[in-house]
């Protein structure tokens, strides 16, 4: 049996979910999109996720036509259309069908759709042994350009340095900003710990403010362990005493190399792995409830 997708008000089955083709999400990436996990009958961080969906869309000048409270219950209501407590949600906002030109005011009405499905992005051997990292020639996205706090359809400059890390052997990619600091990487976020200090680069350096990276600062936080938003480059990748990559797919998973530098003692770090076990913890209570017990 194939899956339930919320598309533009209707439930419909996963064969009959289309666009057209006229659609400027599909065009020209004309969108916004979320990705959210579910766990233990829960919605993590659904009204963080909304929150960042809606600042996207307004950045792009995107009108969603439901309020956030709606929005939520749409994805809660995929997931239980889908049979779903534990998983990964794709909700996705296009400008909506148009012409073949790029005008946005030629989109009339955007197009909305909800997956709830499964996702494994690393195997979970990785998660215990770590992740090997090399730094791509693609450089992010200028803020100026096309800012990646936005977080579009457009995923061309991700899929440059993805592909240069598939050629590499590696399964995860360092992006670096113009000037040459370090940013985040093709999908995740990236943290350091230096001296019992966790480290991770600064919203206005051109990244996406993650959700599961805040989750994480609020996290060590809690624990005593200082935070910093701040730049840095490879060489302090090289000299650190752990590492790691956070995001919604991805949730926490230590990386042990960079380039070919050992990380440390080359292991997942204490730090890393602490903040591990709080993130799973928190995942048991945090969101609203998908099926009322």
């Amino acid at each position: 049996m194939g899956l339930i997708i919320y598309l533009n008000g209707e439930f419909v089955p996963e064969e009959r979910a289309v666009v057209s083709v006229f659609d400027h999400g599909l065009l020209y990436g004309d969108g916004v999109f979320e990705g959210i996990r579910a766990y233990n009958n829960r919605v993590f961080k659904l009204k963080e996720h909304i929150v960042r969906l809606y600042e996207s869309a307004r950045a792009i000048d995107l009108k969603i036509p439901l309020s956030p409270e709606e929005m939520m219950e749409v994805v809660l209501e995929t997931c239980r259309r889908n049979n779903l407590r534990d998983g990964y949600i794709r909700l996705v906002v296009t400008r909506g069908p148009g012409d073949l030109g790029l005008d946005p005011r030629k989109c009339l009405r955007p197009t909305i759709f909800c997956i709830a499905a499964s996702i494994q992005l690393y195997p979970a051997e990785l998660y215990e042994k770590g992740l090997e990292l090399a730094t791509v020639a693609t450089r992010r996205n200028l803020p100026e350009a096309c800012n990646p706090r936005v977080k579009s359809l457009n995923y061309l400059n991700n899929i440059y340095a993805k592909i240069e890390a598939n050629l590499m052997g590696v399964p995860e990619a360092i992006m670096l900003s113009q000037e040459g600091y370090v940013t985040e990487a093709t999908g995740d976020n990236i943290f350091i710990v230096k001296n019992g200090v966790l480290i991770t680069p600064p919203p206005y350096l051109g990244i996406l403010e993650g959700i599961t990276r805040n989750t994480v600062m609020e996290l060590a936080r809690e624990k005593g362990i200082p935070v910093e938003e701040k730049v840095f480059t490879r060489f302090d990748i090289y000299n650190a005493d752990e590492c790691f990559l956070t995001g919604t797919a991805a949730e926490i998973i230590p990386a042990v190399k960079l380039d070919g530098r050992v990380i440390g003692s080359g292991r997942p770090g204490e730090i890393t792995r602490e903040l591990m076990r709080a993130f799973r913890e928190l995942t048991k209570t945090d969101g609203p409830v998908i099926f009322p017990e």
